[in-house]
């Protein structure tokens, strides 16, 4: 789980550098698209998992691909160059509360739980308190108004929200096997990439070895590697274990951002991280507990003959997992 974290949560520090380096936002959502296809397609083969057939479902990987990868991947690009790798990694982790307000609008949340709507309005809160508009002079992630970047931030937080709710609707019973549905939604967010490219040619002063390595890295490791770890704990762990990785991104964020690009964490960047994350926590629907259950007193039984030991239960299936329901990129 620690190096799934600190994988995943390494994707913005990756991105900074590939953007200090040369590269675009657009050139690095293509190329962070097509590396991570390309690994999940390996990964795909070896399990001997085949690639989704039919137009409809390519129809609905086309607009999965768009919300869950081209869209946040480039609104996080983008985001990030006028915001520190730290706060965009706190800014992503309010896709549940985008994902909450979007069920609610649905209906496929009921009601206004104290709870819920408590860590609803802590967890935006504490986006205020990291970013301080009230104070002016710019949108500097030390205080400031909010600026292009933090909204890009927040659109790509709320494109996954989109995507999850979608994707859980038509795309969870297709039929196909996880890894090789998700190579193929990657491989549809690097076409649709590589169709806007064009459109930004020219706005590139030119890279060099350390962006190539950077999104490399990001393709690779951030978003192909990531997904297959994650598909293993969730397979090992549960869907609720693994959910935890993700209260750990933006620490990871925030301390790589320190530690290799130097960037200042005030105190209240930090008191405004644990909003976001206690707030996340909060919207989280809780269990049903079980009440115990009582029992009349009995009078003790006679001892009865000895049996044989009864065969042990086999064991149960695993339950069924659909990565798409998850991201796949952090």
């Amino acid at each position: 789980m620690a190096v799934l974290a600190l994988l995943w949560g390494s994707g913005f520090l990756w991105t900074k550098l590939a953007l200090q380096n040369g590269l675009t936002p657009l050139q690095i959502t293509v190329a962070r698209s097509a590396l991570g296809a390309a690994v999940l397609l390996l990964l795909a083969r070896a399990a001997r998992q085949r690639l989704p057939r039919g137009g409809a479902i390519w129809r609905r990987l086309a607009v999965a691909a768009f919300f869950c990868n081209a869209l946040p991947f480039f609104l996080a690009a983008l985001g990030v160059r006028t915001v520190g790798s730290g706060p965009a990694g706190v800014l992503n982790a309010t896709t549940p509360l985008w994902s909450l307000l979007i069920g609610l609008a649905l209906g496929t949340e009921r009601g206004w739980h104290p709870r819920r709507l408590g860590g609803l309005l802590l967890g935006f809160a504490g986006v205020l308190v990291i970013f301080s508009p009230w104070q002016g002079g710019g949108s500097s992630p030390e205080g400031g108004a909010f600026g292009w970047g933090v909204l890009a931030l927040l659109g790509a937080a709320a494109s996954y929200a989109v995507a999850f709710t979608y994707m859980g609707r038509v795309l969870a019973d297709t039929g196909t096997a996880p890894l090789a549905l998700s190579a193929a939604q990657l491989t549809v967010a690097a076409g649709l990439g590589a169709l806007a490219l064009p459109t930004a040619a020219g706005s590139t002063d030119g890279f060099n070895v350390r962006a190539l390595a950077a999104v490399t890295v990001l393709g690779v490791v951030s978003t192909g590697l990531t997904f297959h770890l994650n598909y293993r704990l969730i397979a090992t762990e549960g869907a609720t274990g693994a959910a935890t990785v993700g209260y750990l991104l933006p620490v990871v964020s925030t301390g790589l951002g320190a530690l290799v690009l130097d960037e200042a964490l005030s105190l209240r960047a930090v008191a405004g991280m644990i909003m976001v994350l206690a707030g996340v926590l909060l919207t989280r629907p809780q269990r049903p507990r079980q009440r115990p259950t009582t029992h009349a007193p009995t009078a003790p039984a006679t001892p009865a003959a000895p049996t044989a030991p009864a065969a042990p239960a086999a064991p149960a299936a695993p339950a069924r997992f659909a990565p798409l329901t998850e991201r796949t990129d952090r």
